[in-house]
């Protein structure tokens, strides 16, 4: 696996060079070779010219720059910029015109500036939205979604309550203070975090959505960087961040009960299992969530990418449509294993596909 550290949102050029901004990750060293996927989709992106961005989404953002960052290599004629902004202020760009692409965790709402029939769902990969914990000396914590739903309500305040002891027989979990970490920004990780919750445990109160009424006592983090630099520096805090960054920076994830009663960690294995007993709207959506299956993690998310119906502008279509082909198919295969995400089954890569045949660019 190539080593990736989790660093400030990294606006990746393929005109240019690598560019720090926000929150996101980088690669660890600017001599490590870039793998370059290799099939007719990269051949034809060689010869696509246009400059595109897009912005949203920092969940799946590890996979996104790495792929731009292969595009790179061999497309010259082709910009592609991707900031991870978060999935709400994604779709409000969108929305307004200031971006030709979005990534989105959670699908368009009715508050969203975005009229319908005017974009469509490309699905891209999916991940394990991982429970990290900082608690020196366990390694091997099991959580059930009513002990989660507590600890991030407020109910439960210390390590070594019984809602969390009974799962963990022969542990010690110590008498500390429970340090919740969680996302500031409206974020689709939070969306599926809290969607999960509602859905899984019978005593979540919050509801499920991009943003929650957090208890007062928690801590907000910008984008998944924020949450996790929270438990990094807090010991005995919880948040939620996407498993491939959770593994990068080596954090503690715990193993979270499924609707077939076993305790599973996150996983690109995991992940799959999921997703494999999803179905697919027609809208090319879906819903891994609290999947059945004795090998599914149950709080797996997908990720999106909007794109326009239609394109007035020819060149920033063909592009648009060219750069996500590309990134469903090759750049999928190529990078995302690597950073901890789950590429799609092959009957959802083709409806994608041929959602994307679909997209009308004016010939002008």
């Amino acid at each position: 696996m190539r080593l990736v550290r989790f660093l400030a949102v990294v606006t990746v050029m393929v005109s240019g060079a690598l560019l720090g901004s926000g929150c996101g990750n980088s690669r660890a060293k600017a001599s490590d070779p870039i793998a370059v996927p290799s099939g007719p989709m990269t051949e034809l992106a060689k010869q696509v010219p246009g400059r595109i961005k897009g912005a949203g989404a920092s969940f799946p953002d590890a996979f996104y720059q790495e792929a731009v960052a292969g595009l790179r290599q061999v497309a010259t004629k082709l910009s592609v910029t991707y900031e991870a902004v978060g999935s709400a202020a994604g779709r409000e760009a969108f929305g307004q015109g200031l971006s030709d692409f979005a990534g989105t965790d959670s699908l368009v709402g009715e508050d969203d500036p975005i009229a319908a029939g005017t974009f469509r769902y490309i699905p891209t990969v999916a991940a394990s939205i991982a429970v990290v914990v900082n608690l020196p000396g366990v390694t091997d914590l099991r959580l059930t979604p009513e002990a989660l739903a507590g600890i991030f309500q407020g109910d439960i305040g210390r390590w070594n309550d019984p809602a969390i002891t009974a799962s963990n027989p022969g542990q010690e979990l110590p008498d500390r203070e429970i340090v919740v970490a969680r996302r500031a920004d409206g974020s689709g990780t939070t969306k599926n975090f809290t969607r999960y919750l509602d859905r899984a445990a019978d005593n979540w109160r919050l509801g499920g959505d991009d943003t929650v009424e957090w208890p007062s006592h928690t801590q907000g983090g910008q984008q998944n960087s924020g949450v996790a630099q929270i438990v990094i520096d807090t010991a005995g805090a919880i948040g939620y961040v996407d498993y491939g960054n959770a593994a990068q920076l080596g954090l503690t994830m715990a193993a979270i009960r499924n609707r077939a009663g076993r305790f599973v960690a996150p996983s690109i294995a995991a992940t799959q299992a999921a997703i494999d007993s999803s179905e697919l709207t027609e809208e090319l959506t879906y819903d891994p969530l609290d999947a059945p299956g004795a090998d599914a993690y149950p709080i797996t998310a997908p990720t999106y990418l909007l794109v326009r119906s239609s394109y007035d502008d020819a060149t920033t279509g063909r592009a648009v449509v060219t750069f996500v082909r590309w990134l469903v198919t090759e750049a999928a295969d190529t990078y995302a294993a690597d950073l901890g995400f789950a590429p799609l089954p092959e009957r959802f890569r083709t409806a994608a596909l041929s959602a994307l045949d679909q997209i009308q660019i004016d010939p002008r």
